[in-house]
């Protein structure tokens, strides 16, 4: 009897592209109100689970990523590309889009 296995997807974003996953929007105020869904702001930043090799420049050579996987970033709200990859929300935004690396 053969049995399925759930294979997870991956992505690997092409040239400057990087994949981020979205932090949680915040489910009350700073005050304690909890917040019902409609009411709640899109997340502004995320983890980057996964970089592109860097821009092609114009005598051939490749522009390497400043980001790195792991790196906390802030992005614009409706910046880049929001897909969906077993079940879990991402974003693909290009480097120039990043406003800043976030430092704990």
């Amino acid at each position: 009897m053969a049995t399925a296995t759930k294979t997870r997807t991956t992505v690997r974003p092409l040239d400057d592209r990087v994949l981020i996953k979205p932090s949680e929007a915040d489910e009350r105020t700073t005050s304690g109100i909890f917040l019902p869904e409609g009411a709640k702001e899109k997340p502004m930043t995320g983890k980057v689970i996964a970089v592109g090799p860097g821009k092609l420049s114009d005598d051939g050579t490749r522009m390497p990523v400043t980001v790195t996987k792991g790196d906390t970033v802030l992005f614009g709200k409706y910046g880049g590309t929001e897909i969906e990859l077993d079940g879990d929300e991402y974003q693909i935004l290009r480097e120039s889009e990043l406003l800043g690396i976030v430092k704990d």
